[in-house]
């Protein structure tokens, strides 16, 4: 099909970018990459009266660096930067190992990791880890300057965020690691890639026994979840296969999951708790390898 008309703007600057945006609100719609975007229009699935081009703002928010406290990704950082960068993988490597999992090489040298998170699909990578993560989200709008959002009110429904019309994602903020691992596992769609399920898990252990422990799923629901019964589970406890299979036994059991050509509910909840044993075991492993998984 053919997208339905639309004005096209193409900013040069980011303050030019968010007076766009502070001026048809709702009618505007940012373009970044494009993978999720331009297949809606196609398809009509998302009629904007305005595509707001931020591409020629890739310079000025697309990095990967550091403070005392965060590691710092702008929104604009493509999924291959993310998968190639020596510092995330000395410090979060679960970041490039996730992203070298999504799509295929086209898409990843032109998605960005800020088009993933406000696009916001269930079946989406990142989203899950970033989660798992702790991260928080930097919004910036015209009238109201800078407004910090953790990542777990960020994400409403399918397909739907808190950020508003009048706001663009910048940056994402995540926590250094204090002595915790990290693993992401999938059961991927065979053709697009995406996660029929996901778990992504951060962990970190005291003479071997679980002191901080983080779960999150990608495509089992509407929007990413934190699987905090298996986490309160887990803490205190110095983890073998059967303590962990019985912290996810049934995990997902009162998840509203999702159903599709590609999984019943039934099916989305039992492979949570596969891919949440998986992950879980892959996190401890990598923080003290004497344990047998």
């Amino acid at each position: 099909m053919i997208p339905s008309l639309f004005d096209y703007f193409a900013p040069s600057t980011l303050d030019e970018t968010l007076l766009l945006l502070d001026q048809y609100g709702e009618d505007g719609k940012i373009l970044a990459g494009g993978h999720s975007l331009i297949p809606a229009m196609r398809l009509r699935l998302a009629q904007p009266e305005k595509i707001i081009d931020i591409g020629a703002l890739r310079p000025q928010l697309s990095y990967i660096k550091q403070n005392d406290n965060n590691i710092v990704i702008g929104a604009m950082t493509s999924y291959y930067e993310i998968e190639t960068s020596t510092l995330l993988k000395e410090t979060w490597p679960v970041l490039p190992e996730a992203t070298s999992l999504i799509g295929d090489t086209q898409i990843r040298n032109w998605g960005t990791i800020g088009g993933s998170l406000v696009h916001a699909d269930p079946s989406s990578d990142l989203p899950a880890v970033l989660l798992a993560l702790g991260a928080e989200l930097v919004l910036q709008s015209k009238a109201g300057g800078e407004r910090l959002v953790p990542i777990e009110e960020f994400f409403v429904h399918i397909m739907t965020t808190s950020i508003e019309p009048n706001e663009l994602l910048i940056e994402i903020r995540i926590p250094k690691p204090q002595g915790q691992k990290a693993s992401y596992v999938k059961l991927a769609n065979k053709a697009s890639h995406y996660a029929v399920v996901g778990a992504a898990v951060v962990v970190s252990l005291n003479q071997g026994i679980i002191r901080e422990i983080k779960i999150a799923f990608s495509g089992l629901a509407a929007t990413p979840l934190r699987a905090e019964g298996v986490e309160e589970a887990l803490k205190g406890q110095l983890p073998n296969d059967a303590i962990i299979a019985a912290a996810c036994k049934e995990c997902a059991a009162e998840v509203d999951a999702l159903t599709d050509l590609h999984g019943s509910q039934e099916y989305r909840r039992a492979m949570a708790e596969v891919y949440a044993k998986r992950a879980i075991k892959a996190a401890i492993s990598r923080n003290l390898s004497l344990i047998r998984l």
